[in-house]
């Protein structure tokens, strides 16, 4: 086993082999759920959800994972919790230490839950900033070693806004031993910082070329133009990502057998054709799926 992890931050903070025990675990836990053997590991333990940004599919999948593992999930909005304006993140840090196990933050500024990790006494996971999303890359990691076997000799392309997918992806990808490519347009690159990273460690690029970074690729991923809080720009950012678009021509680049990644809400017609979307929606849903699994291992690791 590798050193014992206390927080989910970014993918960054884990080293290759702690990355492999989650994802190990998820495996596990996934099918002793699927097999109806009981998992009460976290009997008695509450985990704090907190949420600045809204969100279907975070909620759900720690609430469930969480009642699945014998504890229980508190749902705490920003109307029930406005940090850093009615009390600073420092005291709340401590405050809920006293009474919660673990705390699941979902919001926007990447130092609110580094604040978080670094004043409280408890185990901090980011269900999503706008530097990274942990989770989810996880998850996705998840179903691509279910689908391939493994990462070995894998190569990963990221098409669309170098966004906090774009960087946990490149982190995730990297750890994990594959090639990772990322197009994107100037002006939407990832974290530079990151980038230098990839670069240094292991096989990486980004090019502005669409087809010259799909091809060979075994994996291709994309998400919105527009996230959550970026609406104002939606017009612009559809003129700038037009032609960043996973379509059957990007995918007759890309190795036969190609798996395609989305970590949903999908704009048909946009980031992604319906053809293509409904083409691969069983990976794409298993992936959805596996944020549950993923996220009860990281619960796990960090909670038990």
């Amino acid at each position: 086993m590798s050193e014992p992890i206390r927080h989910l931050l970014k993918l960054a903070d884990l080293t290759p082999e702690q990355i492999l025990d989650i994802l190990n675990l998820a495996d596990q836990l996934k099918y002793e759920r699927k097999h109806g053997i009981p998992h009460p590991l976290l009997a008695g333990k509450t985990l704090g959800m907190i949420f600045q940004k809204s969100s279907t599919r975070t909620r759900v999948s720690f609430e469930v994972g969480m009642s699945q593992l014998g504890g229980n999930a508190l749902f705490l909005s920003s109307r029930d919790l406005q940090i850093g304006r009615g009390e600073p993140v420092e005291d709340t840090a401590r405050v809920l230490s006293r009474y919660l196990d673990g705390i699941m933050i979902r919001t926007f500024a990447q130092q609110e839950v580094e604040d978080l990790a670094r004043y409280g006494s408890i185990p901090i996971i980011n269900g999503l900033t706008d530097y990274a999303h942990p989770c989810q890359v996880l998850a996705d990691l998840m179903t691509i070693r279910e689908r391939k076997g493994s990462f070995k000799g894998l190569k990963l392309c990221f098409v669309g806004d170098g966004n906090n997918m774009a960087n946990s992806l490149i982190v995730g990808g990297i750890k994990a031993g594959m090639a990772v490519r990322i197009a994107c347009p100037a002006g939407y690159l990832p974290d530079a910082a990151l980038m230098d990273w990839a670069r240094k460690t292991g096989d990486f690029d980004c090019q502005p070329d669409v087809l010259g970074m799909a091809k060979g690729a075994d994996v291709v991923y994309t998400d919105v133009w527009a996230s959550m809080g970026q609406e104002g720009e939606a017009e612009k950012r559809r003129a700038a990502f037009k032609g960043y678009q996973v379509n059957g021509a990007l995918l007759a680049a890309a190795n036969p057998g190609c798996m395609v990644q989305h970590c949903l809400p999908a704009h048909r017609g946009e980031e992604i054709t319906a053809e293509v979307f409904e083409a691969h929606a069983q990976e794409i849903f298993d992936e959805a799926e596996n944020r549950l699994h993923a996220q009860k291992a990281v619960m796990v690791t960090l909670m038990k």
